[in-house]
């Protein structure tokens, strides 16, 4: 009696330290409890826990596995069982195992609320709504499943609700940065940035995000003091697409009398030097000046009180170094059909939204079918699956590692008649450069894209081609095979 009575004590402190976050205490007491008692459903469930937030998910479901053998209708292991597969990309599997968690107790909103995030990831938007519609019922001051619901009615396009379903997770949680973020992300969609560029600012505290607020010890300027006289640091925080775009605002900073430093991805480095108004162009990690203020460059819309109607929509404001242009028009030689062509049809496969906003290279050529154009690619890499399809296709020429960087991506944009991009940091630049872009938009689309235009206030030459619902990219890709030959007589 007394040991068992020691090993129940045992457990309860582990799972004390593990709900405060010790997760390496609470696992090496896990590990003496089976060590005394390799048979505890809970110590192995747990440890299983821990193994899954240490992102060991080999681990995670040997233990879970391991708990479920002893105890079937453990109801909880069954849920986190789901969580390790789906954290795996098995969403399939994830799903039956929340399946069976229900099964064991239809009212655990938190499995409920995992099956709804299993759902999502399969594209079944619909169920995954009804999923975490019980999740709510069951448990009404879940603010987390309120956050999803919105995420949800925003890919359905529910944008009213997705904006009730935030308000209401954040008056349930008011620090929850990633309801505020969200929120944010709907009001700018639907042009609403009095309201929307201000919780932008929440991005900051979102999980993963801390660690790229750079820059910290220097005051950091949001638009509350003039800067005439002044020197301020503005710097990258996200993608190349975000730097290319918001980057024009340093011109404005330097016609106010700052003098600005301009901190970007070394890939970037040479092409923004042409950048008015940016004097200093430094790369990431290079030793910096002496500054007064710093501001991030998303924050830069709210610092300038950018509204719907002062949106900086003035191009060309990069160019391109003559040089390089003259080499690039050398090495694509004599024309061998009327219309040049620029393609980009996938971005970082780090992206979040990759998936969504990216295509298959065989699709996109898909879309010129019988058109007398001549495609160049202006990626510099090619995944695996889209190689087959630019090897077979005599119509598109590839440089890979000839561009070096962005300067020779630019050079190479200003040689074509037409780009067309999905939504990735070659429509920027061509749409910075000044470049007839068609882009291709998933739906939901990014924010900055907004909704039932196909213009961009940001990019005056741009041409938008949507998707009418999310994942069909044949409507826009029909629409831009219809385009063509309107763009090969311009």
């Amino acid at each position: 009696m007394q040991n068992k009575l020691n090993i129940e004590q045992a457990f309860q402190y582990a799972l004390s330290a593990h709900q405060a976050g010790r997760i390496s205490e609470a696992e090496m007491v896990y590990g003496r409890i089976l060590a005394a008692l390799p048979g505890h459903v809970g110590a192995l469930h747990y440890l299983g826990v821990c193994r899954l937030q240490q992102r060991d998910y080999a681990g995670a479901l040997t233990h879970m596995d391991a708990a479920l053998a002893q105890r079937p209708d453990y109801a909880e292991a069954h849920s986190n069982r789901g969580n390790v597969l789906q954290a795996m990309g098995r969403c399939e599997e994830s799903l039956a195992s929340f399946d069976r968690a229900l099964a064991c107790q239809p009212s655990a909103a938190d499995a409920w609320f995992n099956r709804s995030n299993a759902l999502k990831e399969l594209g079944r938007f619909d169920e995954a709504l009804t999923s975490v519609d019980r999740a709510i019922a069951l448990q009404p001051s879940f603010a987390q499943a309120h956050c999803n619901h919105g995420n949800l009615c925003q890919v359905l396009g529910q944008f009213a609700q997705a904006l009730v379903s935030f308000e209401r997770a954040v008056a349930l949680r008011p620090d929850y940065a990633e309801a505020q973020w969200n929120s944010a992300y709907t009001h700018l969609l639907l042009g609403d940035l009095a309201m929307g560029l201000p919780l932008l600012e929440w991005r900051w505290r979102a999980r993963n995000r801390s660690a790229d607020d750079r820059h910290q010890e220097i005051p950091l300027w949001l638009g509350q003091t003039d800067l005439a006289g002044k020197t301020i640091l503005l710097y990258a925080e996200q993608g190349y697409g975000d730097t290319l775009q918001f980057c024009r605002y340093a011109s404005l900073l330097a016609a106010r009398g700052a003098k600005v430093v301009l901190e970007v991805q070394p890939s970037l480095k040479s092409l923004l030097a042409s950048l008015a108004g940016a004097p200093a162009v430094l790369a990431t990690g290079e030793r910096l000046p002496a500054v007064d203020y710093r501001c991030p460059l998303l924050s830069l819309p709210l610092a300038m009180h950018t509204d719907a109607d002062t949106i900086p929509g003035g191009v060309p404001y990069l160019g391109v170094d003559p040089a390089l242009a003259a080499a690039w028009q050398a090495k694509l030689g004599a024309r061998r059909a009327p219309l040049r062509i620029g393609l980009a049809w996938s971005g970082s496969g780090a992206h979040e939204n990759d998936r969504n906003r990216s295509l298959s290279l065989a699709m996109l050529l898909a879309a010129f079918d019988g058109a007398d154009v001549e495609c160049f690619s202006l990626q510099k890499d090619v995944r695996a699956d889209d190689r087959a399809a630019l090897e077979a296709d005599d119509r598109i020429r590839h440089f890979g590692d000839e561009l070096r960087d962005f300067a020779d991506t630019a050079a190479l944009v200003a040689a074509m008649d037409l780009v067309i991009s999905v939504d990735t940091s070659v429509a920027h630049l061509a749409g910075a450069l000044a470049k007839p872009v068609w882009l291709l938009l998933p739906f939901p689309p990014d924010w900055r894209w907004l909704l039932d235009r196909d213009d961009s206030p940001w990019y005056p030459t741009a041409r938008l081609f949507r998707q009418p619902h999310h994942g069909d990219w044949a409507t826009p890709l029909r629409r831009v095979a219809d385009a063509l030959p309107s763009a090969a007589s311009t």
